[in-house]
């Protein structure tokens, strides 16, 4: 077997709309293709003894144990390896379900597709189900546990933290999208303009003052006592000799830490001696070089958690420890408290594992025990020197028992450092009693406090102290995202997409747009390129400053990593032609649609798909979509625009000259076509069926008649504007025209121009193009020969996989298939068939480039154009 490719799906795809999340590997079985599982001796005993919870995976068979009855029945290679790499992820930690395998048209391969939690998991867990499956079809042994510890491991490296991941699946449950900035716990809530940013718990409201005042331990401890908040009493030291004066000034027991210490990183308590004393400084002057000593205050450890000014959970908690039975030492202990199933690797579980570290050697220490210590039945054995749950800490949850009066004091903490979310270290007895009758003190103030605690307590009730958090960052009514239009489909996609970004510029608002040439925010160009993918939709969705979004999606991003966004409000597919067929497992049109459907399943329900009447395919799928759905039609008496009228349903139709919306029968002219400079004086039929689309998404969206009129007429087409699309420069005695028309649909809406053009004489300038299949290569050199009288065969940049003498032999083929004696000649480089062109050209001339690499064909055109002018100056 073979790994052909293995992709990350991260949005909207064609295998789900809900699971975004998807792997997809493509896998060649080679010989195993004939040798289904029933046909393997000792598979099915073997699989069953490696990966015995598999016996929970129902398959088509909907009962348990159902997958072994297939294996057992006989199922191929794929949907084997497609079970192995999901429960290998449910058994690091990582619950996942969804799983898919189906053969492509090339036998013996096939995609297998399963969901992820963490993308690198998902992807090790793919090719490690691979090895697995040959390690069973060879009789060869597999470290089973040794792959499920290393999916632990990529799984906490790559995860989000529990607070982090706590806000984001609060947000996701309010249906808010999120991104992730880099690869740490910096995180994007909503949309442009809309969006609020947050890194653990840590948001991008918290003052940044706060957050110094609070990683500030003594200014924190002044400010609180300054404002009658019980504190320890103690002092900042930096010395032995400052160490000894405090200690004479307070007595024993202490607390030694870190001036700029966090997490207890750093910190000694409950300091008896001098000695211990001694070697608490050294060990906090690690962290920092000021120390603070204070009091040591006798108690419990208790966090309470303040959101926007607001208490919202407490929690008691105990430091990680082991409890004597009389009989096992303390490493004993240690190995059977670390099988508790709710303790996990790293923050899998409610609890962490407890691991012996340097800290808990030197508790032992001065206990004077060792790991082979066997403490008596009963005793308590604390084993890390802080309470923190990443260290295998408990936490019993006491929200509703925390007093009124500190409940305010809280509150006030919270406020007077300044954090919009507020961690309070209290050492008390208990939170029943108000501090100043319990004794206690406030320990510290953090700032970014852990959830974790509150969201799983080992004891009580968990707290949804997420919720707060998400409500802070967005109260209700403030909007989380931006309007999202979302063009997709064969030909016509870059116009409308300018189109609808134009109309909403007009409008008022600072609109974001992405397209084949470019990524641009207003008309400014950011990235150039072909930017119709995921990222380059992520890149104008991250941008504080987009008020609009509208992106052009092309088939390439959605096969290679889903859709860049969850949802849109409005989907068009302008239509869906023969193109790129025979690529990416993509052979047929009804394979095209469903991946350009892609686009309109991921409309909101209450947003609107707008669809092309005239095209079949698009047709074909328009009762099966979950929004609401408008169509377009360049003739009024379309039949499927006739039953909308019917229906009292919206329609954009070309009427009479005219561009009109229809509801039922009322109509509402938008204006004449050619009147609209796009349409070339109303001559580039579509042209006017991207005005269509354009106007009718518009509308739906809620700009007005005259607004949507009024942006038309001032959309001017230009090389700079609207590059590659019907770009006609003028010269003296001949015209050309640039366009980047590659695929059989595109040839014959030139040709449609091209027949309302007047000229004396029709050059045209085509290539083949590498990747796309033999009959629509022939069919664009048909085509090419009914409307050019001249033409001039070249080479695309990139041959792909072919050669230049077998793509312009099929072009050639093409030509003379097309009924009319049509002259041609061979000139390999563009710039050079342009350069001829142009050279031959007699008055009345009309060339027509049909160009692959439009700045520089464009660049040439421009720079004669120049250089006429520069000549007629002379004269």
């Amino acid at each position: 077997m073979k790994i052909e490719k293995i992709q990350a799906l991260r949005g909207p795809n064609i295998w789900s709309i809900r699971r975004k999340k998807l792997i997809q590997m493509r896998l060649d079985l080679e010989e195993m293709e004939n040798s289904p599982t029933n046909k393997i001796d000792g598979f099915r005993e073997r699989i069953e003894q490696l990966i015995p919870s598999l016996i929970t995976h129902r398959c088509s068979e909907g009962t348990r144990g159902g997958f072994f009855h297939r294996i057992e029945t006989g199922t191929w290679m794929g949907h084997v390896i497609e079970h192995i790499a999901l429960e290998i992820q449910t058994l690091a930690g990582m619950d996942t379900g969804f799983g898919r395998t189906r053969e492509t048209k090339t036998p013996g391969v096939y995609n297998v597709v399963f969901d992820y939690i963490e993308e690198n998991a998902g992807i090790y867990a793919a090719e490690q189900a691979v090895e697995i499956a040959m390690a069973l079809i060879e009789n060869k042994p597999y470290d089973i546990n040794a792959c499920i510890q290393r999916l632990k491991e990529i799984r906490e490296r790559v995860r989000l933290g529990p607070s982090t991941g706590s806000i984001v699946e609060e947000a996701v449950s309010r249906k808010i999208p999120w991104i992730r900035l880099g690869s740490n716990s910096l995180v994007q809530l909503g949309y442009g303009v809309n969006q609020q940013r947050f890194q653990a718990t840590i948001t991008g409201n918290t003052s940044s003052i706060a957050v110094d005042i609070a990683c500030n331990k003594e200014l924190t401890k002044k400010m609180l006592h300054d404002a009658a908040i019980p504190v320890p009493i103690g002092d900042l030291i930096v010395d032995e000799e400052e160490l000894k004066s405090v200690i004479k000034k307070i007595g024993y027991p202490i607390v030694i830490k870190p001036l700029d210490g966090n997490h207890g990183k750093g910190s000694s308590i409950n300091v008896n001696d001098w000695v211990s004393s001694v070697t608490g400084l050294e060990h906090a002057q690690k962290y920092s070089r000021k120390v603070i000593v204070e009091k040591y205050i006798t108690g419990y450890d208790f966090r309470v958690l303040v959101i926007n000014n607001k208490m919202v959970a407490a929690a008691r908690r105990v430091p990680a420890h082991v409890v004597g039975d009389g009989e096992s030492n303390l490493e004993k202990l240690i190995e059977k408290e670390n099988k508790d199933p709710r303790r996990g690797y790293g923050h899998e579980n409610v609890l962490t594992e407890i691991n012996v570290d340097k800290d808990t050697l030197e508790l032992l220490e001065k206990l004077q025990y060792t790991l082979e210590t066997v403490p008596q039945r009963g005793e308590v054995v604390y084993l890390k020197s802080t309470a923190n749950l990443s260290t295998g800490g408990t936490s019993i949850d006491v929200t509703d028992m925390v007093h009124p009066e500190n409940i305010t004091m809280a509150e006030r903490i919270s406020k007077i450092i300044g954090l919009d979310v507020c961690g309070i270290d209290i050492m008390a007895e208990n939170l029943t009693q108000p501090l100043k009758e319990s004794g206690g003190a406030i320990i510290e103030v953090n700032a970014a406090p852990g959830f974790r605690m509150h969201l799983a307590p080992s004891e009580g009730l968990p707290r949804n102290v997420a919720a707060p958090v998400v409500d802070m960052l967005y109260p209700q009514g403030k909007p989380f995202t931006i309007p999202i239009i979302a063009v997709t489909g064969t030909n016509g996609k870059t116009t409308t997409t300018r189109l609808i970004s134009h109309i909403v510029k007009s409008n008022g608002y600072r609109v974001g747009f992405t397209t084949s040439d470019g990524i641009y925010i207003q008309n400014t160009m950011l990235t150039k390129g072909d930017t119709t993918g995921p990222i380059s939709a992520e890149f104008i969705l991250k941008d504080p400053t987009v008020e609009f979004a509208v992106l052009e999606t092309a088939r390439g991003g959605i096969l290679r990593s889903g859709l860049g966004f969850g949802q849109c409000d409005i989907g068009v597919l302008t239509n869906i032609k023969e193109d790129h067929l025979g690529m990416n497992d993509i052979h047929t049109l009804k394979d095209l649609t469903k991946v350009k459907r892609v686009v309109l399943d991921s409309v909101k329900k209450n947003g609107w798909s707008v669809m092309n009447a005239d095209d079949e395919y698009s047709m074909r799928i328009i009762n099966d979509l979950p929004s609401q759905v408008a169509i377009f039609s360049l003739d009024e008496n379309n039949e499927y625009i006739k039953k909308f009228a019917k229906e009292g349903r919206t329609t954009c139709v070309y009427e009479e000259g005219f561009v009109t919306i229809k509801k039922g029968d009322w109509k509402i002219r938008i204006g004449k076509a050619k009147d609209f400079p796009i349409t070339m004086e109303g001559k580039a039929k579509f042209m006017i069926a991207n005005v269509l689309a354009a106007s009718l998404a518009c509308y739906l969206y809620g700009f007005g008649i005259e607004d949507i009129s009024n942006s038309l007429r001032t959309f001017i087409p230009s090389a700079q504007l609207t590059p590659g699309r019907l770009n006609v420069f003028k010269f003296k005695n001949f015209k050309v025209l640039i366009d980047f028309a590659h695929n059989p649909a595109g040839y014959e809406a030139i040709e449609d121009y091209l027949k309302n053009v007047e000229s004396t004489k029709k050059i045209g300038i085509i290539s083949g193009v590498g990747d796309r299949r033999d009959e629509d290569i022939r069919l664009c050199g048909k085509i090419a020969g009914r409307m050019f009288d001249h033409i001039i065969v070249r080479n695309e940049k990139h041959l792909r996989g072919r050669t230049e003498e077998e793509i312009n032999g099929l072009i050639i083929e093409g030509m003379q298939a097309s009924g009319k004696d049509v002259s041609y000649e061979i000139i390999p480089k563009e710039i050079d068939a342009l350069k001829h062109a142009m050279g031959m050209a007699e008055e009345g001339t009309f060339i027509t480039a049909l160009s692959d690499v439009i700045s520089n064909a464009i660049d040439l055109v421009q720079e004669y154009q120049a250089r006429e002018l520069l000549e007629e100056d002379r004269i």
